[in-house]
């Protein structure tokens, strides 16, 4: 009886470590084509980011947080933003860290970087996607 809850324990760690070992190969993704020649300079430090979507387009939080954890940057929350204009995407420096907010500009092609400072945040940089940013452009085209 010993010798079956110790192989059924080894089962159990195999399959906890394969599934972690997929959901790591998983996240490491290719760089989209627009970014193909372009070299991002990354903090040294993990830039916690939120991403938020404006523009009412489902999934698209979860395709800006899928490129920027591509990226390395730790996206620590992603989900629907309230309160903004839902045509215009911009970066909000949360922390008074502009290269940081650069940086993940820089990623997701989006040329609008603001400083807004919250110290009610555990993060960095806040991203507000809207319909102007191209993964919002190439789902409207798809549909």
């Amino acid at each position: 009886m010993k010798g079956l809850k110790v192989a059924a324990l080894v089962g159990l760690c195999v399959l906890v470590l394969f599934l972690v070992g997929s959901m790591v190969m998983g996240m490491r993704g290719e760089r989209p084509p627009e970014l193909a020649g372009v070299e991002v300079e990354l903090p040294e430090r993990r830039v916690r980011v939120e991403v938020l979507n404006a523009a009412g387009i489902p999934r698209l939080a979860q395709r800006g947080t899928d490129r920027l954890r591509d990226e390395g940057f730790d996206v620590v929350f992603f989900g629907n933003a309230r309160g903004f204009h839902p045509d215009t995407s911009l970066v909000l420096d949360r922390v008074g860290d502009p290269a940081a907010a650069r940086a993940v500009a820089a990623v997701l092609g989006i040329n609008q970087v603001r400083e807004a400072p919250d110290t009610s945040l555990y993060l960095e940089v806040t991203v507000i996607l809207g319909r102007d940013w191209a993964e919002a452009n190439a789902e409207r085209v798809a549909n």
